[in-house]
């Protein structure tokens, strides 16, 4: 639909083409196979990279490097795009969306899934995939447990995994081994922002993307961010929506619509709440309503939103579930940012 609408507009666009360099004054330079190196000045540019797999290196998992050790992105690829089949007796570590999908996919195809083990005391996956992809085809998710050590030389053949304590440290004696010539890692997406800091761009610490304010752009002037580079979504149905409304802030830009000066809100995560999104928020650019996105840092039920303007109860929104995995929203009108002098604040406060 989207690649319709892109030519229906006569938008031009490359294929096949690697943005090499991007600075603070919206230089850009690309590489492709038909252009070679080209350079070019835009007027406003919108950061839409995506995100990435976080692989074994980043969390450190001790053993030995052999072969069948993939993310599970990476194998999801193999598998679905090129017909490969990257092992049969699988353990997959960690319970992210993609790692779920992918001990069902792998099921399907003829493997054996030995389980998933997540270190957190709660999966990060959505429920309908850990009731669909574990539960339907009892594969077993080992909660508050990592893998300890890899074993193998030409090709993995054992992995160890042990219970955790409270502070994530591994609990000797809780050891249980697994005979396996797969492991797939789905531990987490980082978003792609190496062009960002190039440009100069400020990061949340985080969700390791820009900072943003209502309009979706950065410290930089006329550089706005969205999607999974921004903060990673749960659904592409966020990342469309927030892509759609990157791309007319922009153009509202170049028409010299977005007032950049003002007063401006900062966005405050308080108790339960792991980041708001947008981060800052300039009233006056907000013609009837603002959309905060959010995530929570725990399991919660039969709890409420309290949102705060400037240390005063503003409202309160009662949920009766919410969970780190899946992305939050709640909408707050013209009039709720009226009058604010310094910040908006929600948090997590129990049901009276």
């Amino acid at each position: 639909r989207y690649i319709d609408l892109v030519k229906k507009q006569e938008i031009d666009y490359k294929l096949n083409a690697m943005v090499t360099h991007l600075s603070d004054d919206k230089e850009i330079e690309y590489v492709t196979p038909t252009e070679g190196y080209v350079h070019i000045k835009a007027k406003a540019v919108i950061l839409a990279m995506g995100c990435r797999e976080r692989t074994r290196g980043a969390i450190a998992v001790p053993g030995f490097r052999p072969a069948g050790i993939w993310t599970a992105g990476t194998a999801q690829r193999y598998l679905n795009m090129e017909g490969y089949m990257v092992g049969k007796k699988v353990f997959i570590l960690g319970s992210g969306d993609i790692g779920l999908i992918m001990a069902r996919r792998m099921t399907l195809e003829g493997a054996d899934v030995l389980g998933v083990a997540e270190i957190m005391p709660y999966s990060n996956g959505l429920p309908r995939n850990i009731k669909q992809c574990l539960d339907d085809f009892d594969i077993p998710l080992f909660l508050s447990h990592t893998i300890a050590r890899i074993e193998g030389r030409d090709r993995v053949n054992q992995v160890t995994i042990k219970q955790v304590d409270e502070k994530m440290k591994p609990i000797d004696g809780t050891e249980k081994v697994f005979d396996v010539d797969t492991v797939l890692f789905s531990v987490g997406l980082i978003p792609e922002n190496a062009l960002s800091e190039e440009a100069h761009v400020n990061l949340h610490r985080r969700t390791k993307g820009p900072i943003v304010d209502e309009s979706y752009q950065t410290n930089v002037k006329g550089i706005f961010a969205c999607g999974n580079v921004l903060h990673v979504h749960d659904l592409v149905d966020w990342v469309s929506l927030e892509g759609a409304k990157a791309g007319k802030a922009a153009a509202r830009y170049l028409s010299d619509e977005i007032k950049q000066e003002g007063r401006t809100i900062e966005m405050v995560a308080g108790d339960g709440i792991g980041y708001i999104v947008p981060h800052k928020v300039n009233p006056e650019n907000i013609s009837v309503a603002l959309e905060c996105m959010f995530r929570v840092t725990r399991n919660l039920k039969n709890v409420a939103l309290a949102v705060y303007r400037d240390g005063e109860l503003l409202k309160t929104v009662k949920k009766i579930h919410l969970a780190p995995a899946e992305m939050e929203r709640i909408m707050l009108s013209k009039d709720d940012l009226k009058g604010c002098k310094d910040n908006i604040k929600i948090q997590i406060t129990e049901v009276k």
